[in-house]
């Protein structure tokens, strides 16, 4: 089974920015693709962004695309999401994700950490 821990989450002002990171472990496998998926109140799980075992590829969703950055760091298993010029809209749940293929959309990743929760004043 794989563990993930998120966090860095908080609140903050719009136009701000954080960063947040998630630790693998357990049975990642050799090769993996990690990512972070989202959940605002009253709203689905919607992708955010995804990168492979290299780094060398990502997707975004379109809303964060430009604002935000995924990266990751495979000796410390760890991927991490950089968030700038934050939106109210960016309010909600991040869920870091793992899946050994690399892909995006909602249905890319079924495994996911507990959350961390952004929240975005305006």
């Amino acid at each position: 089974q794989v563990q993930l821990v998120e966090s860095g989450g908080g609140l903050v002002q719009a136009g701000g920015s954080l960063r947040l990171s998630c630790t693998a472990s357990g049975r990642t496998g050799s090769a993996y693709s990690l990512g972070w998926l989202r959940q605002a109140p009253g709203k689905e799980r919607e992708f955010v962004t995804s990168v492979d075992w290299s780094g060398g590829s990502t997707y975004y969703s379109d809303s964060v695309n430009g604002r935000f950055s995924i990266s990751r760091d495979n000796a410390k298993n760890t991927v991490y999401l950089h968030m700038t010029n934050l939106k109210v809209d960016d309010t909600a749940v991040y869920y870091c994700a793992w899946d050994p293929q690399f892909g995006n959309g909602p249905l890319w990743s079924r495994h996911w950490g507990q959350g961390s929760q952004v929240t975005v004043s305006s």
